[in-house]
C-alpha cells in the first residue's frame, strides 16, 4: 500500500483570508503543515489554486501543483492534484492500492503519530476511508463542545465506524464525546468515486462534506487519537497558536 498526503490550500476564506501564509514564529502556516506531514510520508504535495501560496511553497522547497479554481472542497482538489502527479492519463478510478491522505491546510501542528494512526486503519482491507477524532477531555469547556466551528462525531466503538458528524452537540452510546479532527485519508479508486456525489441535504444543512459520503452508503473508519492539536479557522486561532508554539515549539 502506497500513502500520498497532499494538502489543499486556497487562499481566499470567509474567516481568514490568506491564512496558509500567515505565520506563526517567522514560519507560515502552509510551511509548518508541510514539515509535520513530512515526518510521516515521503511524499507530500501541496495543492493549490492561488499564486502566492503556489510560490511559497516553491520558496521553502515543497513539491507544489496548480489547481482550478472552482472545486466546492479539498476533497475535489485532491483528486486533481494526484491525478497530476502520476502518470499522464491515469485516473484514480484504476487505482486500488494508493491511498490519498487530505491533510489540513490549516493544522500547523499536526503529528506525525495521528497520521500513522490514520494510515493504520487501512491494516483492514474493507477500509475505505478513514479519519480522526480525539474524545472531549475534562478540561474542555462546555463552549468548547457547544462550539459550531468544531465538528463532532458519533461513532460505533464495535465496529469503528462513523455514524454520524454535525456541529451541534452529540455523543456515542456510551455518552462519551468526541471531535472530528479533519484529516481524511481515502483509497484512490474511493476517492474518484465519492467526487462524483452531488451534494447531500445533510451536507448542504450541516456544511460537513463527509455527510455526503455516509448518505451514499460509503463507510469512514476511525481513527482516536488523543493529541492535541490547533486548527487555524480565525485571527483568533492564530493568536493562540503562536502563543502555544512559544511554550511549546
Amino acid at each position: 500500500m502506497k500513502f500520498i498526503g497532499i494538502i489543499p490550500a486556497r487562499y481566499a476564506s470567509t474567516r481568514f483570508p490568506g491564512k496558509p501564509l500567515a505565520e506563526i514564529c517567522n514560519r507560515s502556516v502552509i510551511h509548518r503543515v508541510y514539515e509535520q506531514a513530512s515526518k510521516a510520508l515521503d511524499t507530500v504535495v501541496v495543492a493549490t489554486d492561488d499564486e502566492r501560496i503556489y510560490d511559497a511553497v516553491e520558496a521553502f522547497g515543497g513539491k507544489v501543483v496548480m489547481t482550478r479554481v472552482d472545486h466546492k472542497c479539498g476533497t475535489d482538489r485532491c483528486l486533481e492534484a494526484y491525478e497530476a502527479i502520476t502518470t499522464p492519463g491515469w485516473r484514480a478510478q484504476n487505482d486500488t492500492d494508493t491511498v490519498i491522505i487530505n491533510i489540513q491546510g490549516d493544522e500547523p501542528f499536526i503529528q506525525p503519530e495521528q497520521i500513522a494512526t490514520l494510515m493504520a486503519c487501512f491494516e483492514q482491507e474493507d477500509t475505505q476511508i478513514a479519519t480522526l477524532v480525539r474524545p472531549f477531555m475534562k478540561e474542555d469547556t462546555k463552549e468548547a463542545l457547544e462550539n459550531r466551528n468544531t465538528p463532532k462525531v458519533e461513532w460505533n466503538k464495535q465496529t469503528g465506524e462513523a455514524i454520524m458528524f454535525s456541529r451541534k452537540v452529540i455523543a456515542c452510546a456510551d455518552g462519551s464525546h468526541y471531535r472530528h479532527i479533519g484529516i481524511y485519508a481515502y483509497r484512490a479508486d474511493v476517492l474518484a468515486q465519492i467526487t462524483k456525489l452531488p451534494q447531500s441535504p445533510l451536507e448542504i444543512a450541516e456544511s460537513l462534506e463527509q455527510l455526503r459520503w455516509l448518505e451514499n452508503g460509503f463507510r469512514i473508519r476511525v481513527g482516536v487519537t488523543n493529541v492535541q492539536t490547533i486548527g487555524i479557522d480565525t485571527p483568533e486561532d492564530l493568536e493562540r497558536a503562536i502563543e502555544w508554539y512559544k511554550y511549546n515549539g
